[in-house]
């Protein structure tokens, strides 16, 4: 699998930068560099609390959706 872009810039920056300190611009260009893609997801205004989120769904007449597992959600155990 192929690297993306970001992600070489931001390795070549953090190995260039290794043994120095970053300076402002630095960091300010390796932080850029390493934000995630904009995804449609990141738009959805998300709840941490069941119960306002239902009370939201209701008012607003809207579906809810449940994300409910066990474990790390990243799968690492």
């Amino acid at each position: 699998m192929p690297m993306k872009p970001p992600l070489l810039a931001a390795l070549a920056l953090t190995s260039a930068f290794a043994a120095a300190e970053l300076t402002p611009g630095q960091f300010q260009q390796l932080h850029q560099d390493l934000q995630p893609p904009h995804e449609a997801w990141t738009t959805i205004p998300w709840h941490s609390s069941l119960i306002p989120a239902q009370h939201k769904a209701l008012a607003e007449g809207k579906p809810l959706f449940i994300w409910a597992m066990d474990g790390h959600p990243m799968g690492c155990t």
